[in-house]
Formats: structure tokens, C-alpha cells, sequence
């Protein structure tokens, strides 16, 4: 493993691990996969690393990057600068991440997936990569989804392959995003439609009111109750 800057940042080379990762016992750098003859590891600077993290030989990973507990990086992969990767989330082999982009817990994100500077994954959010599972050609062309830059993708949100998300995008939970979605566009549902513009959103303040008796903090200032 060398601990070096992937990103735009000063490299700082060493012959081991790197003096400012910090990483917690029961984390593994630099594991050597069987897919291919991978390169070693380029890890940046100021890493945060928890327990159960995997980071494969072969990807190249820019300065203080993140993870929560057990989480996998494969090899092939190119990450940015300031990326976080929460628990139990998986980035598989050939993938290219941008900077800032924050990828939550639970995410599978599949090979051959790109996501752009500054994207949101939220919690649970599933890509996949092949067409026709199980198929030789399908496997020989698979290819995961763009997530375009500063995209917000919601929990346990579905993206099939091909799919090209653009810049600022809101998918909304629980969607299955089947086409392409035009830049600044709010889209929900299974399958996911286009029903408006992120520019016209109403403010986040205007929607809800102080909850102090709850947990939860805050209520939706127009309560809507679910038909039985």
C-alpha cells in the first residue's frame, strides 16, 4: 500500500501506512483480490478509516476520505477528495466517485457506476449494472448509471443500468429510476417521472413546524394521514 493523494492535493509517500491515516483495529488496506493483477493502493492524506473496513489494492482514493464500519472499496476505483462512505456500503470494482460526494449507509453501488462531485446517497440506495442477469453479452456490457453533480438520491431509491441522473437532480425514496432525468428536475415513484423543478421546491422551512415533545424534533406543518 502507498498512502498517497489521489485527488488534486500534496502527495505525501511513505514505504507503509501513511502517519495521518487514522484507522481503527480490524481495518485492511491494501487487500489483494483475485479479479485481476491489481496496482497497489493510493490512498491520500488524513484518511478516517472505522473497523471493518476494506479497501481492495488497485483503486486510488483522493485526501481525507471517510468511512463508517464495514465498508468495502473495490479495486479499479477512482475516488475524489473529502468522500465519505457510511456503514455496511459496498463500492464495487471500476467505479469513479467525484469529490464531496457522500455515499450512506447500506448502498451497493455496482461496477462500472460513475457519481459526480457533490452527490448525495441516501440511505439504501441499490445500483445495478446488468441488463439481462445471467446473460454472457449482458455481462460483457454492463454498465451502471451517471449520478451527475450535486444530485440527491433518496433512501432505498433503485438505478438501473444506463441511467443517466443529471446535475441537481431530486429522486424522491423509494423510486425505480428506469430512464434518463433532465438536469434540476424532482422525480419519484416505480418508475420514477419527472413531476416538477428542484428551483420550485418550497423551502424546507416553510414545510414543517417545532415538535418539542418528540425525538424527531420537527412535524410537517400540514399533517397528511395515509387512506386505510
Amino acid at each position: 500500500m502507498r498512502a498517497e493523494g489521489a485527488g488534486s492535493e500534496g502527495l505525501a509517500e511513505t514505504g507503509g501506512v501513511e502517519q495521518r491515516l487514522h484507522a481503527d483495529p480490524g481495518v485492511l488496506v491494501g487487500y489483494s483480490g483475485t479479479r485481476t493483477a491489481a496496482d497497489e493502493l493510493l490512498l491520500g492524506t488524513d484518511a478516517r478509516l472505522r473497523s471493518g473496513t476494506v479497501l481492495y489494492a488497485g483503486s486510488r482514493i483522493g485526501a481525507r476520505f471517510q468511512t463508517g464500519h464495514h465498508v468495502v472499496v473495490r479495486e479499479e476505483c477512482q475516488i475524489g477528495d473529502d468522500v465519505s462512505v457510511w456503514s455496511n456500503s459496498v463500492v464495487d470494482y471500476g467505479c469513479r466517485i467525484g469529490n464531496r460526494v457522500k455515499i450512506h449507509s447500506n448502498c451497493y453501488i455496482a461496477q462500472y457506476t460513475e457519481i459526480l462531485d457533490d452527490a448525495f446517497l441516501a440511505p439504501g440506495v441499490t445500483v445495478a449494472n446488468d441488463l439481462y442477469p445471467g446473460q454472457a453479452e449482458s455481462a460483457r456490457l454492463m454498465s451502471g448509471p451517471l449520478v451527475g453533480a450535486g444530485a440527491q438520491i433518496g433512501v432505498n431509491v433503485t438505478l438501473l443500468p444506463f441511467v443517466r441522473i443529471g446535475d441537481g437532480c431530486l429522486v424522491g425514496g423509494g423510486s425505480v429510476v428506469t430512464h434518463d432525468l433532465p438536469p434540476g428536475m424532482v422525480a419519484f415513484g416505480n418508475p420514477a417521472r419527472v413531476r416538477g423543478r428542484v428551483a420550485d421546491l418550497l423551502g424546507i422551512g416553510e414545510r414543517v413546524v417545532p415538535d418539542p415533545t418528540s425525538a424527531a424534533r420537527f412535524s410537517a406543518r400540514v399533517r397528511q394521514v395515509a387512506e386505510a
